[in-house]
Order: structure tokens, then sequence, then C-alpha cells
């Protein structure tokens, strides 16, 4: 599989799994100001906000995808993922939209 993947995780906090199917997209905005991680990225669904957050260890990504902190300076601020697997605590998404020219 060509193309570059994210992690999603964290959202048993939110909604857990409820927002997610295969197929669907979601934006994914850098959330620099967050006081745990510089390098955060928060995915959203409009309308209700916050429904997760692009892994950024070795410990929440699954093998294979791309954490956080590898995918922050590739992408714009926002982007758009299409998610392709969902596990029992993991979305697994592509990037397909918002890369940075270069």
């Amino acid at each position: 599989m060509k193309g570059k993947y994210i992690t999603i995780t964290g959202m048993r906090y939110y909604y857990g799994l409820a927002p997610f199917a295969i197929g669907k997209k979601f934006q994914c905005i850098k959330e620099p100001s967050n006081p745990y991680d510089d390098e955060a990225i928060k995915v959203v669904m409009k309308p209700i906000g916050k429904i997760g957050y692009v892994a950024n260890s070795t410990y929440t990504k699954a093998n294979g995808t791309l954490s956080a902190g590898r995918i922050h300076d590739q992408v714009k601020k926002k982007f758009v993922v299409k998610v392709v697997l969902i596990t029992e605590d993991k979305v697994i998404c592509k990037v397909v939209k918002g890369f940075k020219k270069g």
C-alpha cells in the first residue's frame, strides 16, 4: 500500500469508535499550543469536534504508520485522512489531502 498512513488513538476519551467507518474522511489539525505535546495533531469531525489524536509514540501507533512527529513537517496545518482499518483501540487512516509542496 503506497501512501502515508497514521494511527488515530484516544477515542475512548471522546466518542469511542462510533464516529469511525471504513472510507470516512476526517480533518486533522495541528495543535502547537497543546500543553502535553507541541507536535500534537487533533482529529475532528463536524459538528461534534475533537474525536481523537494522531498517535505520537511507539506505544500508541500501529506498526507501519507514521507518528504525529514524523508526519508533522510533511503536512499543512490542516489535512484530511481517510479511514482504511479499524481495530479495537486504533483507527488506521491514509493521508489523502494536505501535503506540503516540495
